[in-house]
């Protein structure tokens, strides 16, 4: 029969432990974890509890405690913080596709680029017959589908462009190479079936490396690409077929 000293032993274990995490003191940790933008540690997290609070045992039970609720206390490379309960963390994936619809110019622009990469701006504007605008490129930027190069050994020289590995996953290319040739886009409708004696449709390399005629981008350099500013409507440049394929970006 255990004596009267050991009982009451066994009867202080359980009040001492309570006292060491009393609901006010874990309200006051609770608090703290929740307001804090990034995790905590112990030390940082006793600094601001009341002296004498073994924060320790106080976070084993407010982790014990958020157990089973929707987020839970974790410690995370030795910081403690609250988490989105592992089996609930598909409640907080959200998909959304966002639909951009590029403009014919923008279509035009990019496909030059594609084929005839590196390109300028004043021979991608040559092709077309008419004044590429900032925004144009602008956009097809932010896309991430195209890239300067370098700069071409010209005066002024001016900037080349290239696609970017987002063009190829896009589009689903395993490379430049596979883009439809000549016989394909005539199949597919987008190239009249009645073109001009000796038009073709130029074969991309997927050799990254600059060409002899292009200098490497200097490091740190400014890319606000310094386009010349949207004209609206544009206009084809001087000497340039408005009969033509030439004529305004829409």
């Amino acid at each position: 029969m255990a004596s009267l000293a050991e009982v009451r032993v066994e009867e202080a274990e359980p009040m001492e432990n309570e006292t060491q995490a009393r609901p006010e003191e874990l309200r006051l940790l609770e608090a703290l974890l929740f307001a804090s933008n990034e995790p905590l540690d112990t030390a940082t997290l006793a600094k601001r509890m009341p002296d004498g609070v073994d924060v320790k045992a106080a976070l084993e039970q407010l982790q014990a405690d958020y157990a089973s609720r929707g987020v839970n206390l974790v410690r995370v490379a030795n910081k403690w913080t609250f988490r989105t309960a592992g089996d609930l963390a598909w409640l907080m994936t959200r998909e959304s596709t966002e639909t951009r619809r590029l403009s014919r110019a923008a279509i035009e622009v990019l496909a030059i680029i594609a084929y005839h990469q590196p390109v300028t701006r004043a021979e991608i504007e040559e092709i077309r017959g008419v004044v590429t605008s900032k925004g144009t490129l602008d956009v097809l930027l932010e896309t991430g589908w195209i890239k300067p190069r370098g700069r071409r050994k010209t005066p002024g020289r001016p900037l080349t462009f290239g696609t970017t590995e987002d063009f190829l996953s896009q589009f689903t290319l395993e490379q430049l190479g596979d883009l439809p040739g000549l016989e394909e886009l005539k199949g597919t409708g987008l190239l009249d079936s009645r073109l001009p004696t000796g038009f073709s449709v130029p074969t991309p390399s997927d050799d990254p490396a600059l060409r002899e005629d292009e200098d490497p981008l200097e490091p740190g350099e400014d890319l606000d690409l310094a386009l010349a500013p949207a004209v609206e409507p544009e206009t084809p440049p001087e000497g340039s077929n408005q009969g033509g394929e030439g004529g305004s970006e829409e």
